[in-house]
């Protein structure tokens, strides 16, 4: 059922409707919550401030401007309105891959999304297969990778550079392909420059607002900023793809950090040397990826974002907790994502425990 905001709150579009408290961060060492308020379509993300130090009540403020909305209980009016609202979208998981064998292994798991992958990836897959024996193309690999994934969406990425060459090349790709399954995107580069002095910084945008007219749908890549993601909304995007982990690497490089790539880097950034390291107020991956998503979802942008470049299973847990709507995943992170000691610990106890009559019972 429907439920009213307060009469102070004519700000907000009249269906979205505030549903839960679920991710914090620190602002100024003060907690800050995210609001929800959502319809069947769309996410309106608001903050929260903590009004005591019991954080048992919160004043809530409607998006950038801070508009004072309402104070209210935590426990009994955003956990009540959690458990009287279920429209909240799913993460959904995408394999970040050109294997066919793991692409295959993670719908047969039954996990996988969607797929995302690249040229360079695809060419070392074909490359790989032919040199064990295998007789097969570029095309029909990427035929059977359609057909794995079935209804759920493939993207597949332009090489040229200009905006030209770039809409041209997609509308070619998805012709070639998209009749397979009806399931593939073009993924489009956000900015195709290479330096500041290029004049082709709006191709993407111009390519991406071309295509999605046309009816097809676009994952646009190679996303860093937030303001990159607002104008790849405005185009029209399917797909916005912030890269988490390389972010995180360009941080610690910038600090002469001695890092390896899958090495954790804390969502809410970084002290080195007495400085919090950042890149023009973005302090880790999993911060841009939030913005971005603060982003489309304040301004009710159909566009959904998608956690690019994760190494490891706290940031997919990270990427979630931040509401990423996808999160596309190499392998080996999805592979780990269900590992833990005690679990094992705890099968080893049931298994010790097994009654025989039961077994014979149940079999």
């Amino acid at each position: 059922m429907q439920e009213e905001l307060p009469e102070n709150s004519k700000s907000l579009p009249p269906y979205h409707r505030n549903v839960n408290c679920n991710f914090s961060v620190m602002r100024d060492k003060i907690p800050v919550y995210k609001i929800y308020f959502l319809s069947k379509t769309s996410v309106f993300i608001t903050l929260a401030k903590v009004k005591n130090s019991q954080d048992r009540e919160i004043v809530l403020y409607s998006g950038i401007n801070s508009h004072r909305i309402e104070s209210f209980s935590v426990r009994q009016q955003v956990e009540h309105h959690y458990e009287t609202t279920r429209e909240v979208y799913i993460m959904k998981i995408f394999i970040d891959s050109a294997d066919l064998d793991e692409i295959r292994q993670a719908f047969e798991w039954g996990i996988a999304d969607g797929v995302t992958t690249n040229p360079s990836l695809l060419k070392k897959a074909v490359d790989k297969r032919v040199s064990k024996g295998e007789s097969l193309d570029l095309k029909s690999y990427i035929t059977q990778i359609l057909e794995t994934a079935g209804k759920t969406p493939v993207s597949l990425e332009v090489t040229e550079t200009a905006a030209k060459g770039m809409i041209t090349q997609g509308l070619k790709i998805y012709e070639m392909f998209n009749a397979v399954a009806g399931n593939v995107n073009i993924k489009i580069p956000v900015n195709p420059a290479f330096q500041d002095d290029d004049v082709t910084h709006f191709d993407g945008i111009q390519a991406i607002k071309t295509l999605t007219g046309k009816g097809i749908p676009v994952n646009c890549t190679l996303v860093f900023t937030p303001e990159q993601a607002l104008l790849a909304a405005k185009a029209g995007a399917t797909y916005i793809s912030p890269f988490a982990g390389r972010v995180d690497d360009d941080l610690r490089k910038k600090a002469e950090m001695k890092f390896d790539k899958t090495d954790y880097f804390s969502a809410e950034g970084t002290i080195h040397e007495d400085m919090l390291l950042e890149d023009n107020g973005i302090v880790s991956g999993i911060d841009l990826v939030a913005q971005c998503v603060d982003i489309v979802t304040h301004y009710g942008f159909p566009s959904e974002i998608l956690a690019a470049s994760l190494r490891n299973t706290r940031q997919v847990r990270e990427a979630a907790l931040a509401g990423s709507h996808i999160a596309t995943l190499p392998f080996s992170v999805i592979r780990d994502m269900l590992k833990h000691h005690k679990t094992y610990e705890g099968m080893k106890l049931f298994t010790n425990d097994i009654v025989p009559d039961y077994v014979k019972l149940t079999k």
